[in-house]
Order: C-alpha cells, then sequence, then structure tokens
C-alpha cells in the first residue's frame, strides 16, 4: 500500500498560514466573546445591558482610534472592565457600594494606602498582573494584521458615547442600586454622566452664586466664657437607633433608658445615610455642615472636605483654648478619616493602629484608651476627645464576642435583631462602666458627655416598613424619609451643669450637634456658628430640609466668601 505523499512547502506554508489566521481572528474576536459573557454574568436588566453594550463600545472605539489594531483594543478594554469589575466588588466588600466614576474624580494617596494596608498581598497583584499582561499585549500588537481607520473609529465612539449620555439623562440610575453588587461597569459609566454634570453645574458642593450678607471674619481668638469649660467627650454610637420604632419587635426589660439624656427626655437626631456610611454623619459633627449639600457627590463627602472644609466644632473649642483628640476604630486612611479630622481641628489622631485595635474591638476598648488618655492631659487645659465607636457595626448573622455578656438571653425576634439587641445592651453597660470610672479617676472635674447614633442598621428600612420591596425603600431613601433617618443625641454631665439654651430641641438635624455642644458647655460662639444658630431657630431643628436646602447654599457661601471653605 503506497504511503500518501508528504505535502509540498508550499502546502505546508498554507496550512500554517490557514493556522495563523485563525488564530489571528480568534485574538480579534475572544475578547469581545469575553466581553458578552461578563455582561451577561454581571447586568440584570435591558438598560443596564444597554449600558454596558455602549460602554464597550466607547472603550473599543477609543484604542481603535488610538492604535488602529482591533485585537489589541479589544484586550485593552477588556483588561479595564476586568479590573473595573475586581476593584469594584473588592470596594463592595469593605464600603457595601460598587465603584463610581467619582472614585476616580477624587482619588487620592489614602484611599491608595488604606487598600494597600488592608490587602497585604494586593500590591504583588498588581505588579504580578503587570508582568503578565504587558508581554501579551505586544504579542498582540506584533500578531494583529488588520489595521482600522481612525475616523471612522472615533466617529462610532461618539456616537456610543452621544447614546450613553443621552440614555443617562433620560433614564438616571437610582442612586440606591450603588449598594447592590451587581451592574459594575453600567453602573460606573452612567455615573460618569450624571457627575460630570453636576460638577460642571455646581461644583462639588452646593452653594449660592453671591450672598448680600458677610459673617464678621477674621474670627476673634479670644474667648470668654462664663462658667467653667467643662472637658467634652462626644461619642459616636455606631448603628444605634431606638429600635422601638418598628413595631412587633420585642425588647429586653429596661430597653431605652441608653437614649434618654441627664434630664431624664429622649430626642431625635436626624443623620445623614441609612445602613452604613458612618462618615456622613462624622463630616456632620465636626464640621458642623450638611453631606447633602454634596449632591451625588456626598459618599465621598470627608474625602473632598479634607484640605478645604477648614471649619469645625474641634476648631471653635480650640478657640477657647482646648485640646483636642480622636480615637478612630479604623485605620485613618479610610475615606481620609485623618486628613478630614485634622482639617476640622483634630490635634491627635489615633487610628485602629495607634490604638493597638485587633479586629473590631467592644465598646469598652476605645472608653479605656480615652480615659488613658486623658489623664495624660495637663490639669488646666480642657479637653475635647472624640470617642468612636464599632462594635455594633454589621454584620450581626455572626455573634460578636460571646464571652462579652453569657448570660444574654434573646427576647425571641428574628436572630440578626436579636444578636443587635445584644450588641446595643453591651454598649450600654460599657457606657455605664465609663461614666463610673470617669467619677472615680476623674473626681471633681466637670465633664459634658453628648452621644449620638450615627446612622441606623442597614436593616431598618425592612422592620419599618416590611411591606415594601426594595424599590420602595430605596425611594423612600432617596427622598429623606425622617423614619429611616432617625437616631438619637443625649447629654449627660459629671460635676458640671448643662447650660439651657434653645438649641437643645426635641429633633435636631445632624450639622446642628456641634452648636448644641457649644451651648450645653456655655462656649461663646464664633459668628459662623452664631449665624448657624440663627438659621436653626428660624428652621425649628432642619438644615439641609429647610426651604428645600436654600438655608444651606445661602450658609456654603457666607462660608466661602469668608474663606472657611475653598477649593469646592
Amino acid at each position: 500500500m503506497a504511503s500518501p505523499p508528504n505535502p509540498g512547502p508550499l502546502a505546508t506554508a498554507v496550512s500554517a498560514g490557514a493556522s495563523l489566521g485563525i488564530f489571528r481572528l480568534l485574538a480579534v474576536a475572544a475578547p469581545h466573546v469575553a466581553a458578552l459573557v461578563l455582561m451577561l454574568q454581571t447586568e440584570a436588566d435591558f438598560g443596564s445591558r444597554l449600558c454596558f453594550l455602549l460602554s464597550w463600545g466607547i472603550l473599543n472605539f477609543f484604542w481603535i482610534a488610538l492604535l488602529r489594531r482591533p485585537a489589541l483594543s479589544g484586550a485593552l478594554s477588556l483588561t479595564l472592565v476586568v479590573v473595573l469589575v475586581l476593584l469594584s466588588r473588592l470596594k463592595h466588600d469593605v464600603v457595601q457600594m460598587t465603584a463610581n466614576f467619582v472614585d476616580l474624580m477624587v482619588i487620592d494617596r489614602d484611599t491608595a494606602a488604606f487598600l494597600f494596608t488592608i490587602f497585604p498581598n494586593l500590591r504583588w497583584s498588581v505588579i504580578s498582573a503587570g508582568l503578565v499582561t504587558i508581554p501579551l499585549m505586544y504579542a498582540l500588537w506584533w500578531l494583529d494584521p488588520f489595521r482600522i481607520r481612525r475616523l471612522p473609529a472615533l466617529a462610532c465612539k461618539l456616537a456610543c458615547l452621544a447614546s450613553l449620555v443621552a440614555y443617562s439623562v433620560a433614564w438616571p440610575d437610582e442612586a440606591w442600586r450603588g449598594y447592590y453588587d451587581d451592574g459594575y461597569l453600567s453602573k460606573f459609566s452612567r455615573s460618569a454622566v450624571i457627575a460630570v454634570s453636576d460638577f460642571v453645574h455646581s461644583g462639588f458642593m452646593e452653594s449660592d452664586a453671591v450672598a448680600t450678607e458677610h459673617l464678621n471674619v477674621p474670627l476673634v481668638d479670644s474667648c470668654q466664657p462664663k462658667g467653667p469649660r467643662p472637658n467634652i467627650i462626644m461619642v459616636h454610637d455606631e448603628s444605634s437607633f431606638d429600635i422601638r420604632q418598628a413595631e412587633g419587635i420585642k425588647v429586653p426589660a429596661g430597653y431605652g433608658s441608653h437614649f434618654k439624656s441627664f434630664d431624664g427626655k429622649e430626642r431625635r437626631f436626624l443623620a445623614e445615610s441609612n445602613g452604613g456610611p458612618s462618615w456622613f454623619t462624622e463630616y456632620n459633627v465636626l464640621a458642623g455642615l450638611s453631606s447633602r449639600s454634596f449632591g451625588r457627590f456626598a459618599y465621598f463627602v470627608t474625602r473632598i472636605a479634607s484640605g478645604r472644609v477648614e471649619r469645625g466644632l474641634p476648631l471653635a473649642l480650640r478657640r477657647c483654648g482646648y485640646d483636642t483628640i480622636s480615637l478612630y476604630p479604623a485605620f485613618g486612611a479610610f475615606m481620609s478619616a485623618r486628613a478630614f479630622q485634622l482639617t476640622t481641628g483634630i490635634q491627635h489622631f489615633y487610628d485602629a493602629h495607634d490604638l493597638g485595635a485587633k479586629d473590631v474591638e467592644p465598646d469598652s476598648f476605645f472608653y479605656d484608651k480615652a480615659l488613658s488618655l486623658m489623664s495624660q492631659q495637663p490639669p488646666k487645659t480642657p479637653l475635647f476627645a472624640f470617642v468612636y465607636l464599632a462594635a455594633n457595626h454589621f454584620p450581626w448573622e455572626t455573634k460578636f464576642r460571646p464571652d462579652l455578656m453569657p448570660s444574654w438571653r434573646g427576647p425571641g425576634n428574628e436572630p440578626v435583631i436579636d444578636e443587635y439587641l445584644r450588641r446595643q445592651a453591651i454598649s450600654a453597660d460599657d457606657y455605664k462602666t465609663f461614666l463610673a470610672a470617669l467619677k472615680k479617676k476623674f473626681a471633681g472635674q466637670p465633664f459634658l458627655i453628648v452621644r449620638y447614633g450615627d446612622h441606623q442598621p442597614e436593616f431598618s428600612p425592612h422592620i419599618l416598613d416590611p411591606a415594601l420591596d426594595e424599590a420602595g425603600i430605596g425611594r423612600k431613601l432617596e427622598n429623606y424619609d425622617p423614619r429611616y433617618y432617625a437616631t438619637y443625641y443625649a447629654i449627660d454631665a459629671v460635676n458640671f451643669e448643662p447650660v439651657e439654651s434653645p438649641t437643645e430641641m426635641d429633633t435636631i438635624d445632624g450639622p446642628y450637634l456641634p452648636l448644641v455642644i457649644q451651648e450645653a458647655a456655655g462656649i461663646p460662639l464664633d459668628p459662623s456658628f452664631e449665624e448657624q444658630k440663627q438659621i436653626m431657630l428660624r428652621c425649628k431643628g432642619m438644615f439641609y430640609a429647610c426651604q428645600a436646602g436654600a438655608e444651606a447654599r445661602r450658609f456654603n457661601r457666607l462660608l466661602i466668601d469668608a474663606g472657611i471653605i475653598h477649593g469646592l
């Protein structure tokens, strides 16, 4: 039987060329197929998938207009999309929100430092990915035989961009969808359209274009309080509110006393966030201003305000001779907390690393650290201490420190709610111990202690309105239904009688708490807080909600004209 003839050189060359051609076609098609699979896995509805495709078109035609090579352009586009998805999922794991275009607008060294701190292997992952990606991109550059003209590519890119802008303006993405762990590329792209539009229209922060009045600046440095200056302690009570606002919740005996002030009254504090972003309230109670003035940029308020909003409770107290310290339960780079708090007048900032915190610590840990730091204070210098607690942070599906309060018995709610109540009981017990230690360790020294709930827990809307679906809850959150934002504030004192003031209202917006504290301590107000007091009295405790934001915009302009706010 005759053996088949050997293929000639020409046939071998043709076969090799065909194989190379197929490989090159696959190199062009593969990124698009991968992007299609990624879209189907991460985008949930027609609108999101349309925005994904338009964004994919913008990326591809951008690279084609620049490089003219479709295979390399597709690979670069896919790389960027995959990186966005991974970073978005990482961000959601840390702060329960996906990546937003504003992340790029306000990117800073603190954010990168925070990521590399909590994920120490991330730096090596980035380097390894670069070492693999760069040779691959070079190979695609060399193998890609196709060349596309730049002008048609640019026209296609502009067409995709125009379509994306039109769709995003006509059907803007609801802000609450940012908390969903999906739709990474579509949400990022739609947020870019709205963020750029808002920034062009009003900058990062809303304010009137002009003001007919002016604050009396420069601020006077001297301070003449009528009575003794008490040490002031402000306690950030994580995720705490009176759960009896929801119907049908069983609470243990004695529940509710933690929310009462020295006079037996329970007062409401209206936060500007629900379920997670404590830094909204951090901005409120330190700067004395509204995060809502930042509109869609509010999520980044502390990062934006760092170095720009030079106004706040600590600065006002320093004018009256106070030393100011802050005890923070996370890394100081998180949401630029350290930089922001220093801008508002905190002199000594101690983060989790400085304090030696290991993971989430109970309230007693931070109270003990505060007592230790206060004992080092010069006896004739009053102190302001901001004590930021974290033990009542989510998740409540797991039992936090089972060794604490072992005799606790849940009243019979869902496990999540009973665990929440257990942590509140631990918090209340730790606070009582802290008060007793203050009286014993600093006998005769005056203290004013003000506590507040920074926001309701993330499950609160579901127990306040159990019949509503996610969209209905989202609309209520967007409309700032006060039931979803009401927590508490309480005033206590040791060896001190709080000064009576009309600012001590039954319900206040969060930005007024610095004013309430200064009035209760008998501290003379500087011109900016004196002006804000008039707004508070005129608006009956409302700030941004007063006259649909008009009062807040006018006040922001006064602060800008006075040079207290700049660069916004």
